[in-house]
């Protein structure tokens, strides 16, 4: 079974950082471009950002540019993203989906920013 598990959410005051992690197994992690989304309480969901297969491209939704820096270590089948200067609009449930494919996503971990 493919399994995409989401950590290292939290509290966070607004300016201050976190660092996502996502552990994939199931599938052959090193050959798909993996990605995270986010949904905020009561909205759908928000793509936020992609890496390619070898994390050599990457792409982010124009809210978290700057901010926000995805990663993955293809050895440890994990993918990353860093989140500094978070806003209050930054809060919300974080996923990662496997080719930004809402329906693959696993277990989220929640991200809430007090302003």
């Amino acid at each position: 079974d493919v399994q995409l598990q989401a950590s290292g959410g939290g509290l966070v005051q607004a300016g201050g950082s976190l660092r996502l992690s996502c552990a994939a197994s199931g599938f052959s992690f090193e050959d798909y471009d993996i990605g995270w989304f986010r949904q905020a309480p009561g909205k759908g969901p928000e793509w936020v950002s992609s890496s390619n297969a070898d994390g050599g491209s990457t792409i982010y939704t124009d809210p978290v540019k700057g901010r926000f820096t995805i990663s993955r270590d293809n050895g440890k089948n994990t993918l990353y993203l860093q989140m500094n200067s978070l806003k209050s609009e930054d809060t919300a449930v974080y996923y990662c989906t496997r080719q930004s494919n809402w329906g693959s996503r696993g277990q989220g971990t929640q991200v809430t920013v007090s302003s």
